[in-house]
């Protein structure tokens, strides 16, 4: 298999004034390089902190994660992160907030110009280029994000559920626009999200996580034709079946916070 990301029995603890809690346990997953992966699941299993674990933010407290055949010890530019937050600087400009990293890496002038030219046209941001982050809405703030990653063409993008704060039609063009971008550049995408319907749509593959130990309960591969028709009877038997799995880890959250409060 001509894998991108090997996990390899990734646990992940945290000490607690009430004990240390177990965030992951026995992880273990491949994916291809170009392969699109969703991690679906209710908060509080571990999706996050596995995504920042394959970023090199957090290591993983036993096991073992490679990103093209290399041990993750860190952070690096093989790997992009794009979170939910825009984390844009707002003194700069659309144009300077997607070529900062290329300053920082010392390109030619000239390089970065039309780097960022080629991205922004990408992203349909052209118009906006002399724009400050104040003057834009919510998603042309995260289209400006996914420039700023992108303009470092790191392989891989890991993506902490980017679209999880804009409104539905809003949401709904930026998941076209990732689409676009992933099969026109060929990156892998590693994307974490709780809303089933988005999973569906983007992914070719859905790892759904169990509550705390977040381990995988389930991997499965997504073979509806793209694009995909949200309204399909296909789509929404899958969509049927997602929600039985992930309703069953949420009750289990539920319960555990019932225990909690009633413990405290």
């Amino acid at each position: 298999m001509d894998s991108s990301i090997v996990i390899s029995g990734v646990n992940k603890t945290f000490p607690t004034p009430h004990g240390v809690v177990v965030a992951l346990q026995d992880i273990n997953l491949e994916i291809r390089k170009g392969e699109f992966v969703c991690l679906l699941g209710p908060s509080g299993c571990g999706k996050s902190t596995l995504l920042n674990a394959v970023a090199g933010f957090s290591l993983p407290s036993q096991g073992l994660i490679k990103v093209n055949g290399q041990a993750v010890t860190q952070p690096g530019p093989d790997r992009g992160m794009v979170f939910q937050e825009y984390a844009l600087f707002p003194w700069m400009t659309v144009a300077q907030n997607v070529g900062f990293g290329l300053e920082i890496k010392k390109l030619p002038k000239a390089d970065i110009r039309s780097r960022v030219d080629a991205l922004l046209k990408l992203l349909k941001l052209s118009e906006f280029s002399e724009r400050f982050p104040r003057d834009l809405s919510g998603g042309m703030r995260q289209r400006v994000a996914i420039a700023r990653i992108l303009a470092l063409d790191s392989p891989i993008l890991l993506m902490d559920e980017p679209f999880g704060a804009l409104d539905a039609l809003t949401r709904r063009s930026l998941q076209d626009e990732l689409l676009r971008i992933w099969s026109e550049l060929g990156k892998t995408v590693l994307f974490v999200t709780h809303s089933i319907e988005e999973s569906i749509f983007l992914a070719d593959r859905i790892v759904v996580m169990t509550y705390r130990p977040g381990t995988i309960k389930q991997d499965i591969r997504v073979t509806l034709p793209r694009p995909r028709d949200s309204a399909s009877p296909e789509f929404n038997k899958l969509k049927r079946d997602l929600s039985e799995l992930v309703s069953s880890e949420q009750a289990r959250h539920e319960d555990a916070e019932r225990r909690a409060l009633t413990t405290d």
